[in-house]
């Protein structure tokens, strides 16, 4: 009998492919579900965007690419890195990856040796936590709290150091709770990671452009912990790009050529296409994002007046990102007929019955809550918002 990796057996599947998965499997079955699951805005890639994929083919860009990304890809990214966010990255700091999600675990495998610990900020993105242990390293779970806007303070961060910590992680815009640190949060929690230079830290902001509270502000501006600060991006979410695959980093040059020394071994270079689509991207102004940003602001207030009207929902006011992440215990222990809900997962799955597919909030590193995508069009979000009003209300 084949064994497979012990690796691969504690690994947990991600919650919000499986959450999709589910839905596409019910869909297939003739049941009307709306899915609020993933993380994909509704939007199509920008025309100058598939503008720049066609001419690409048509110039023969349909080879190898260096493994760290084509080079005036990375300049223009440095120049993005330089201009949203005062960052003075050059080229030898830029490594271009399939997804940020590849860019994460190049990190993590890169720096990471087994027993190492990790500090990660609850809510947190699914797949740090599985990324950090499929390394051999140790999440470090934080909890923050609905009543603090999830925010991860400096006592929490100097609290959870050891002398075995060698990473936090944390995102701005925060997935799953749409939080954004202030410039002045990130300079509090820059003085502790001044203090302990052996920590690095993942700033993962590829939500940045989606910010309803202004300009979005990222840890390595400051020059005093700039080599400590691994600032992870790419085109995914901003652009409406999920499919093209592209993420990168900005690093120190010792850890970007670690992690372009790993990709060489297990993906080599991104696409060839995508790549010089994404030159067109990182080269716009993001003011052209303007109306889509719009677009989930307005969708974001329709949601939370929404829930703001079901009894027992709580919620924080999200800064960024399309996610609503309520606090849904008080539904702990209530009944419908013959289904009692016991935690958010059930909740979740008693929802999927009544037509709407969420995301428990147990993946996110918070049992109390679950994740509300709203990436879709408003209609679609009155009527999922109208289902749940109307399941929740059925629970005494």
């Amino acid at each position: 009998m084949i064994q497979l990796s012990n690796r691969v057996l504690e690994m947990e599947e991600s919650a919000t492919l499986a959450m999709s998965r589910k839905s596409r499997e019910l869909r297939a079955q003739g049941k009307d579900i709306i899915s609020l699951s993933l993380g994909e805005p509704d939007f199509h890639t920008p025309d100058f965007i598939k503008q720049a994929a066609a001419e690409a083919m048509e110039q023969n860009f349909t080879t190898y690419t260096p493994v760290p990304g084509y080079d005036d890809l990375r300049d223009a990214i440095a120049n993005k890195f330089n201009r949203d966010n005062g960052i003075p990255y050059k080229r030898e700091h830029i490594v271009v990856s399939t997804g940020a999600k590849q860019s994460i675990a190049n990190l993590v495998m890169a720096v990471i040796n087994p027993g190492d610990e990790v500090i990660i900020p609850a809510p947190y993105w699914v797949s740090y936590a599985e990324i950090v242990k499929v390394a051999g390293g140790v999440p470090v779970v934080v909890a923050t709290t609905i009543e603090s806007d999830f925010k991860f303070t400096p006592d929490q961060f100097r609290k959870a150091i050891s002398p075995k910590t060698k990473m936090m992680m944390f995102s701005s815009p925060c997935n799953p709770t749409g939080t954004v640190y202030t410039k002045e949060e990130l300079r509090a929690l820059a003085d502790v990671v001044k203090e302990n230079p052996s920590i690095i830290v993942m700033s993962d902001e590829i939500y940045e452009h989606i910010n309803f509270v202004g300009h979005n502000h990222s840890m390595a501006q400051f020059e005093d912990v700039r080599e400590q600060i691994v600032t992870v991006n790419g085109v995914s979410k901003a652009w409406a790009m999920t499919g093209w695959r592209v993420g990168y980093i900005g690093a120190p040059k010792d850890i970007a050529d670690a992690c372009n020394k790993i990709q060489g071994q297990f993906t080599s270079g991104t696409c060839s296409i995508a790549q010089r689509a994404t030159i067109a991207a990182v080269n716009a102004d993001p003011v052209v994002l303007k109306d889509m940003v719009k677009a989930f602001e307005n969708r974001r207030a329709l949601v939370l007046d929404a829930l703001d009207k079901m009894p027992g929902v709580k919620t924080n006011k999200p800064g960024g990102a399309f996610y609503v992440f309520p606090d849904v215990s008080s539904f702990f222990g209530k009944k419908n007929k013959n289904t009692t809900i016991q935690s958010a997962e059930d909740l979740c799955m008693y929802l999927l019955d009544k037509g709407v597919a969420l995301v428990s909030g147990e993946a996110f590193g918070d049992a109390n809550c679950m994740r509300i995508s709203y990436a879709a069009s408003e209609e679609t979000l009155t009527e999922a918002m109208k289902r749940v009003a109307n399941a929740l209300a059925e629970l005494n």
